[in-house]
């Protein structure tokens, strides 16, 4: 019977990082060979990091790459080890896998099937490698093969489907198998999006199934460079189904996932499915053999108690919740990004509103569940660079935390009293401000200027807006004392309209909630209000936001303002940007679709509420050009600068809604 233990590793790395990336490559490479692992899976471009972009380019980077790549092989003694680097052959850059067996580097395999849709922009940097193709490059010193290869270690084959390679139809794996691989490695960046694990799990599972190979991914974690949130998640699996799988949104730096593989069964497997046609003829060179090497030798399988991962009873609670997922991602991508940028903490100028609370109580839980998992001196580890107080964990996130509350003459003692509480739940530290002097003196001064009062009946927009731009540098000043960063607040419902005013609640230099909808924030607080997440629990102060009507707060209180007064409801809100946006249909087709899913909205008040939306999306697409940047956590995204492009200037969608119009006023006709 031949064993062999197989691992995949998912690693925090930081794009251009080479002292830190190296030392935690290093990490998971001593943590696989005291588990006696003969083959080690790491993520791919784990060298330089995935993210450098168009760094990609610079033949700095590339040559840095191999000088680590060369440091690496001596830490490679009696196993495999799979490193992501690029590499530049005739002309061309190469997003590639080097395989390195006992110290010695043995060959390349190049990525076939580049990233380009969504945050991806592969095909930008990299060449695809030739379907098939085999040749040699210089590495340093040496010439070794490049191309479509198999690796023999100690009797075992292995190949390659790198990232994007399983998301196709055409996936290598099926030739590896063919060509009689053992086992399929799966070095990736998969970015997080709400349910991505279980798509992940469904090509681990199907390309073990499918091959008869032992499949091994290995994935990045973490914030690595500002706007995606990578999960880990590594999975091993065989024909049986999955054997391992690791936990996601660790705070830890480097993750091992380990399972045994019977690989005289993974053969005999194969061996029974009748349909299965091995190629007999291996190309020349296609295949590099090792000899004289023996993998450690892991214990036979059957004495492991060896049943596979039920997917359906994982202990893993974000699977059941998306509230439980949105909470993990967004907490370790603001731990990661405050740690990296080394900012002493975060303000945000908390107005007693839905979307300003779900910032300052993401940034408290960000801490909590780092101390949680790493325990209190492991956060202060990983904190070192920022400085940290004395005292326990309430007082260090007191004194990372800041919430300022800035009133003007429209501010009401209810909003002020629940961001108070806001504050008190997340432990931060809160300040009162009133500004309303400021707005006074802006006022006062243009009054003087134009030689006229403004009145809200004539300059409603203007008066609404200054309050929002005096509370700016107040809070920015705040956060420059501190060394903080500012956190904005503007959610992506908002984003889509220009519901904001820039320079004002678009401040700051992260925008944590920008990527998710209105709506959805009011359910996640709803349930961090009664529930929390695990390991941690609720923060019943969020009741007196709850409570509350999203408002802006800007106009005198006779007004009674609401978002939803000055726009139209959320979920219909919501509902017509994925259509418009998602789907990109036309006004006519988003009405269609709206009139079965909202029958009570009157057809000639739902075809307004949609003009509403086009004329509100065309004209603010400068607006989303200037946030902040904001997390990726799905697939919705209206960011400009990785996901949803769209012109700065265009025609309005005038044709359009004239089309839209006619259509309402025909079955206003026909009703008739």
């Amino acid at each position: 019977m031949k064993t062999l233990r197989v691992a995949a590793a998912v690693l925090n790395q930081t794009p251009l990082d080479w002292a830190g990336n190296l030392s935690r490559i290093r990490e998971a490479i001593e943590q696989a060979r005291a588990a006696e692992v003969g083959i080690l899976c790491l993520p791919e471009l784990c060298i330089p990091g995935y993210g450098c972009d168009d760094a990609y380019q610079s033949p700095g980077v590339q040559q840095t790459s191999i000088e680590l790549l060369e440091e690496l092989l001596p830490a490679t003694q009696g196993l495999a080890v799979s490193f992501g680097l690029p590499v530049v052959h005739r002309k061309a850059l190469f997003n590639a896998v080097a395989t390195v067996v006992d110290g010695e580097l043995l060959g390349l395999v190049a990525k076939r099937n580049l990233a380009g849709d969504g945050l991806y922009y592969e095909p930008r940097w990299f060449k695809p490698w030739p379907v098939g193709a085999l040749d040699t490059v210089a590495l340093g010193a040496r010439r070794v093969p490049i191309g479509d290869l198999i690796f023999e270690v100690d009797g075992v084959a292995f190949g390659y489907e790198i990232c994007e390679e399983a998301w196709v139809a055409q996936r290598p794996g099926a030739v590896l198998a063919e060509r009689g691989a053992d086992l399929v490695l799966n070095p990736s960046a998969s970015h997080f999006a709400f349910g991505k694990q279980e798509i992940r799990r469904r090509f681990v599972l199907e390309g073990a199934r499918a091959f008869g190979v032992g499949y091994v991914f290995a994935n990045h974690l973490g914030n690595a460079s500002g706007r995606m949130i990578f999960d880990g998640g590594a999975m091993i699996a065989d024909s049986t189904g999955l054997l391992a799988e690791g936990p996601r949104f660790s705070f830890r730096d480097v993750q091992l996932t380990t399972a045994v593989l019977d690989i005289d069964d993974l053969r005999m497997r194969q061996v029974r499915v009748a349909s299965f046609a091995p190629e007999v003829e291996v190309r020349q060179g296609a295949r590099v053999r090792v000899d004289g090497l023996r993998l450690p030798s892991a214990p036979p399988v059957a004495a492991l108690v060896r049943d596979p991962v039920d997917p359906c009873a994982d202990p893993d609670p974000c699977l059941e919740s998306r509230e439980e997922e949105f909470t993990r991602a967004t907490s370790l991508a603001l731990f990661d990004y405050m740690r990296k940028s080394v900012s002493r903490g975060a303000v945000v100028s908390l107005s007693g509103g839905a979307d300003s609370a779900a910032v300052a109580c993401l940034t408290s839980l960000a801490l909590r569940l780092a101390a949680g998992e790493l325990g209190l001196d492991g956060m202060r580890a990983k904190l070192a660079a920022l400085g940290l107080p004395e005292g326990d964990l309430d007082a260090i996130v007191h004194a990372l935390l800041l919430c300022v509350y800035q009133a003007t003459r429209n501010s009401s003692d209810t909003t002020r009293e629940a961001a108070r509480a806001v504050a008190e739940g997340a432990g931060a530290e809160f300040l009162v401000l009133d500004v309303d002097a400021l707005v006074e003196g802006y006022v006062e001064r243009v009054e003087e200027a134009i030689g006229r009062p403004l009145t809200w009946e004539r300059d409603d927009l203007a008066l609404q807006n200054v309050q929002a731009r005096v509370r700016s540098p107040g809070v920015w000043m705040l956060a420059n004392l501190r060394g903080a960063l500012l956190l904005s607040t503007s959610n992506r419902s908002e984003a889509a309209v220009g519901y904001a005013t820039m320079d004002g609640d678009t401040s700051g230099g992260l925008s944590p909630i920008a990527g998710i909808d209105k709506a959805f924030l009011r359910r996640w607080l709803r349930w961090l209000e009664v529930e929390g997440p695990v390991g941690h629990g609720p923060i019943p102060q969020l009741a007196a936001v709850n409570a509350l009507a999203p408002t802006a707060e800007l106009r005198p209180s006779e007004a009674e303002q609401t978002d939803e007064g000055d726009l139209m409801p959320y979920d219909l809100l919501d509902a017509v940007e994925r259509a418009a946006i998602g789907a990109k249909k036309t006004p006519i087709e988003v009405f269609q679709l709206m009139r079965p899913t909202f029958p009570a909205i009157a057809p000639q008040q739902l075809a307004l509420w949609v003009e509403r939306f086009f004329r509100l999306w065309s004209r603010n697409q400068w607006k989303r050009e200037r946030y902040a940047p904001s997390f990726h956590v799905d697939d919705e995204n209206l960011d400009p600068k990785t996901w949803c492009r769209f012109p700065i200037l265009s025609g309005g969608f005038e044709r359009e809604i004239q089309e839209l119009r006619d259509h309402v006023e025909g079955l206003e006709t026909s009703e008739r």
